[in-house]
């Protein structure tokens, strides 16, 4: 016999399953942001150059993006469940091709394209159908920052295991299992799905005219302020996630140190996403954003200032952490200015500065590094980047006072 209404333990019950649906496909998805840990093994076995290895990683960051807004259009074709094992399977099977893969094209179309594009989909269907679960409740800070930080949680595992896995196994073993964890944790993610009831529901398009539906479409002063902030804070961070390993040992770091140093930037960036939604919760989104740059601000000024491995550790960090309560703080803010319904696509465009920014230091600072040998010139652009970002963030808008965009919220 069914109820009119579900109860509230009953809903707590599908949230769960519905976390965990997330938790179970993000967290492997996230090892992309391990790919420093394979940059020396690939270069290699492949006679690969650093800034060919950093556009496949900056490729693999587009790919996740496109199919981040793709995703909307898949809403109406199959039930959510089934939507997911897909998307999870080519991501799995893009692994795949990555683990034989003989020449730097061949990985660029596993690892960069089919990897990215069907875990990018894969996202944000999961989180437009925890966002319709949650329906704007206080906590909506705090849940999509919690989300957000599984991709530099899955890194933070993945690094370690990575490490150990490359001596052990070699390079393509390696590769290999990672695809057939992938195409068992998008099963799981499918399976937990259907348990909890997720649905997704296309977003209306939005009524010409009113300025919600301007700020929807994409445009908008405030649209394109916290597009510019999450940029520069990604660009900068995304090096970091990118490189991290490689940029300790440039800075004279041991490849102990480099391996502790990865893995710990992820965890502190994991750490930092949770907290820029659970602060978004209690403050303003801006005021954390400010603060998050002015954060990695100082860690550029550190480095620059104190080159070598001890202050490249520190200084990364704060550089990832600052990248982290931006991340985080941006989750929260879509929900206040655009509301549930139209999460995903939102989502999906803002992230695009996620992707702008993964083709643009990150390589920016490969090739340096080819250059001149290290990373000197790309901090000081992220410093110039953080300190804009800085100035964006402090002339957003508080909650509340966005008007139509804050989905009425007082």
């Amino acid at each position: 016999m069914t109820t009119a209404r579900r109860t509230p333990p009953d809903r707590r019950r599908r949230l769960a399953m519905a976390l965990a649906a997330v938790v179970a496909l993000n967290l492997p998805l996230g090892t992309v942001y391990a790919f420093s840990v394979f940059v020396r093994p690939l270069e290699a076995a492949l006679a690969a150059r650093r800034a060919e290895l950093s556009f496949v990683f900056g490729l693999s960051i587009v790919a996740f993006t496109a199919g981040m807004n793709l995703a909307p259009a898949l809403y109406r074709l199959a039930r959510l469940w089934l939507l997911v094992a897909g998307c999870g399977a080519v991501s799995a099977l893009g692994m795949a091709l990555a683990a034989g893969a003989a020449s730097v094209a061949q990985l660029a179309l596993g690892y960069g394209v089919l990897f990215g594009l069907g875990g990018g989909a894969a996202y944000v269907l999961l989180l437009q159908g925890v966002n319709l679960m949650l329906g704007g409740g206080r906590r909506q800070g705090l849940v999509n920052g919690f989300i957000v930080s599984l991709f530099p949680a899955g890194a933070m595992i993945g690094a370690p295991l990575f490490g150990w896995a490359l001596g052990a196994w070699g390079l393509r073993a390696t590769l290999g299992a990672l695809a057939a964890t992938l195409a068992a944790a998008g099963l799981l993610a499918a399976l937990l799905a259907a348990a909890a009831g997720m649905t997704v529901t296309a977003p209306p398009a939005p009524a010409g005219g009113g300025a919600a539906a301007g700020q929807a479409a994409g445009g908008g002063r405030i649209f394109r302020r916290l597009w510019a902030v999450f940029f520069l804070a990604a660009a900068a961070g995304l090096t970091v996630l990118g490189q991290a390993a490689a940029m300790v040992e440039a800075y004279g770091g041991s490849k102990a140190l480099a391996l502790f140093a990865a893995t710990a930037i992820t965890g502190g960036i994991a750490a930092a996403r949770i907290g820029g939604g659970w602060f978004a919760d209690r403050f303003s989104a801006p005021r954390v954003m400010a603060g998050a740059h002015a954060l990695a601000l100082a860690g550029d000024a550190l480095l620059l200032a104190f080159p070598g491995p001890a202050a490249a550790v520190a200084a990364l960090a704060m550089i990832g952490m600052g990248y982290g309560l931006v991340s985080g703080s941006t989750a929260a803010a879509v929900a206040v200015y655009w509301g549930a319904a139209q999460y995903g696509r939102i989502a999906g465009r803002i992230y695009i500065a996620w992707c702008a920014a993964a083709v643009t230091l990150p390589v920016v600072a490969g090739r340096l590094f080819d250059l001149t040998g290290g990373y000197a010139g790309a901090i000081a652009i992220a410093a110039a980047g953080n300190g804009l970002g800085l100035a964006l963030a402090s002339r957003l808008p508080r909650r509340g006072s966005a008007g139509p965009l804050a989905g009425g919220s007082a």
